[in-house]
């Protein structure tokens, strides 16, 4: 790489690691931590907060043992609940928990402030266009490289 792309590169790593540390302690305050928020969010958007095993870990690409490791540490702890899928017997189907459902809607405001503050208000409309426009590319990109063996 060149030394401009280095720089770029590095920036976008310190500004990964710093916004993920950030909201990782935003959320810490809620008793909750990212992966678990990254897993509830899709859920509380999915039909009756229920979604396949193998469509939540593609959503949020992860690998099949990451998502069940987690998800083990949210069952215990009351956030979701897995069940066999019902017109599948190898299948899984993880829901929001009632407790898992309040947490989230608790946890979500100050959440939603934190973002403001740290990114989306430290752009202008001109930035925010480049950074959905580069995200889109680079999203594009990775598709066939970050498909999570399941």
């Amino acid at each position: 790489m060149s030394s401009e792309e280095q720089q770029t590169w590095q920036a976008y790593i310190r500004l990964r690691q710093r916004l993920d540390a950030a909201l990782a302690a935003g959320l810490a305050g809620s008793g909750l931590s990212m992966a678990d928020f990254e897993l509830m969010v899709p859920l509380s958007a999915a039909p009756n907060g229920c979604m396949r095993a193998k469509e939540l870990a593609a959503e949020v690409c992860w690998d099949k043992a990451r998502l069940s490791k987690q998800l083990s540490r949210m069952v215990a702890r009351g956030l979701v609940d897995r069940a066999p899928a019902v017109d599948d017997a190898r299948g899984i189907v993880v829901s929001l928990t009632e407790r898992g459902s309040v947490v989230l809607r608790q946890a979500a405001p100050e959440h939603v402030e934190l973002v403001r503050e740290l990114f989306v208000d430290k752009m202008t409309r001109r930035e925010a266009d480049a950074i959905r426009s580069l995200s889109d590319k680079v999203a594009a990109a990775s598709e066939g490289q970050t498909t999570p063996s399941t």
